[in-house]
């Protein structure tokens, strides 16, 4: 039986937000949402409704608006470019299945980055960089992937609002509008395949920070150290 290889897996190579940008989004978003003790990190532990869209979840304070994803930009490999969508939810979990397909038969790591950084917000206040990148294998790890073929797909089942963060959006609406980061984690499946028909799947939750402005695409803002149901 073929031993499996190392994949691109957010549980294995997540790094967590940066002090500074943890204490940004604290102050700015949601002060009371966040309580990760060994961290300071600001995505408490709750039990959520595994809701999508509207009923339990907090309504976005703009309009969404719908468009396809499109395809992979120039120098970025398979890499999907983000969808033009004002929806926190759908966004975010169109955010997941990009991070956690691949395909390094025709995708480089620097590509794979590429794209994954065009998903981003460009404000920089907001953006957490490091959370995202880290996801990417190092390159000897991405190389040895490559001499294997390796790639995945991914399906996400579905995407919500945690509880923590309605709770806090109940108690201070106002709090979200300075930033408008709204905080959604999604949940699905990963199908990683690799050279003499090898192949394997698992399931995959993250719990995403996305940025979506009034009259504004949404973009990706970080990535969580700890998910948040």
């Amino acid at each position: 039986m073929q031993k499996r290889l190392p994949s691109l897996s957010l549980s294995s190579y997540g790094m967590g937000w940066p002090a500074n940008r943890r204490i940004a989004v604290i102050a700015l978003v949601v002060g009371a949402l966040i309580a990760i003790a060994a961290t300071v990190a600001h995505l408490s532990g709750g039990e959520g409704s595994h809701q999508t869209g509207a009923g339990a979840a907090p309504t976005p304070v703009h309009s969404p608006s719908s468009a396809a994803s499109p395809g992979p930009a120039a120098g970025s490999g398979s890499v999907p470019g983000p969808p033009q969508i004002a929806d926190p939810v759908a966004y975010a979990t169109a955010a997941a299945q990009m991070l956690w397909s691949y395909d390094t038969r025709d995708t480089s790591r620097d590509q794979q980055l590429a794209g994954m950084r065009a998903w981003m917000t460009t404000e920089t206040t907001y953006a957490d960089w490091a959370s995202v990148s880290g996801q990417v294998p190092d390159p000897v790890l991405w190389s040895r992937m490559t001499d294997q073929d390796q790639h995945a797909t991914a399906h996400v089942t579905e995407g919500h609002y945690p509880s923590a963060f309605k709770q806090a959006l109940a108690e201070d609406p106002s709090a979200i509008t300075e930033a408008y980061i709204y905080v959604v984690t999604a949940n699905g499946t990963q199908q990683i395949a690799w050279k003499k028909g090898g192949s394997g799947a698992e399931e995959r939750s993250v719990t995403l920070a996305v940025q979506c402005r009034p009259n504004h695409d949404c973009t990706l803002a970080a990535i969580a150290p700890s998910v948040t149901q």
